[in-house]
């Protein structure tokens, strides 16, 4: 069920906040460490699409763009960590399929200095409740395939390119061009544990709900109609089997403006999307003891 309210700019309420595809956008990063002055949270979500929209890093993009992290994200989260001392909050994050993986090594390097917890294919322990971290997202038409996978078989949609066709910013075995598919990832990923106390910090959001629907409507490839939903099928399986207790999406950042919803229940899991296709920080603040009572605010 959709919710198809959305929260404008009403003060964000619970002490977690969710953020997605900031693009290396500096003014909404700046937004963002804001509020975490003003709402002093105990943990912020990052779901993915971190660094400057569309720069293939590793080709090489521009002065200023190579050394995003070290240059612009690393220092301002010290900062906000002297400022907030013992309040400072856990950051948890993941890269989008737009971030090139050749990044990846820096985030982990980094993570000694207690800034962040990089949580792609990891578990971790926010006090009652296990956070999980997944990059994935199926085929897109997009160029760079460090994150993409096959979703539940070897189908990509019309419109997209197979990851084996694309460009990768690290080393990948010509077999292991878009696998393990999603589903055998999040298996993996979650095994035989409870969830009920889970929260999943994911890019791609779930197939065929109000997050995932992007602006296709009557586009074709050669003749076949292109599927305006382009989330991932393993992921919604993967709800609806294990039912966590909240999921965080991003990625297809048009879907508020198409559907009206940020949010979707699926059994009794809550999911939240913080796509957002205007020039605005789009934030969701939500307690996980109640997640129904979730907000998103636009900065």
């Amino acid at each position: 069920m959709a919710d198809r309210s959305d929260d404008g700019a009403r003060p964000l309420g619970g002490p977690f906040l969710f953020a997605s595809d900031l693009h290396g956008r500096e003014d909404r990063f700046y937004k963002l460490f804001s509020l975490v002055l003003q709402e002093r949270p105990q943990a912020v979500f990052l779901g993915g699409d971190l660094l400057p929209a569309g720069s293939l890093l590793f080709a090489g993009s521009g002065p200023g763009r190579e050394n995003f992290l070290e240059e612009f994200l690393l220092p301002r989260l010290r900062s906000l960590r002297r400022d907030l001392e013992e309040s400072y909050p856990r950051f948890f994050l993941i890269l989008g399929n737009d971030d090139p993986r050749s990044e990846e090594a820096a985030l982990i390097h980094h993570e000694k200095e207690g800034l962040w917890q990089y949580i792609h294919g990891r578990k971790a322990s926010l006090g009652p409740y296990a956070v999980f971290g997944y990059a994935g997202v199926p085929p897109t038409p997009f160029a760079l395939k460090d994150w993409e996978r096959y979703d539940v078989s070897r189908f990509v949609d019309p419109g997209c390119v197979p990851p084996e066709e694309g460009r990768f910013s690290i080393e990948v075995a010509d077999g292991e061009k878009g696998f393990p598919t999603i589903q055998e990832d999040l298996e993996k990923l979650a095994g035989g544990q409870s969830l009920e106390n889970a929260i999943f910090l994911f890019h791609s959001p779930p197939y065929r709900t109000a997050l995932d629907r992007a602006a296709l409507d009557g586009r074709q490839v050669d003749g076949a109609p292109m599927d305006v939903h382009v989330g991932s099928i393993a992921v919604r399986r993967f709800i609806e089997a294990r039912q966590p207790l909240v999921t965080l999406h991003g990625h297809v950042h048009e879907s508020f403006r198409l559907t009206g919803s940020w949010r979707e229940t699926i059994g009794q899991t809550h999911c939240f999307s913080a796509a957002h296709d205007g020039p605005e920080l789009a934030v969701v603040g939500f307690d996980p003891k109640d997640p129904a009572r979730a907000r998103r605010s636009l900065f």
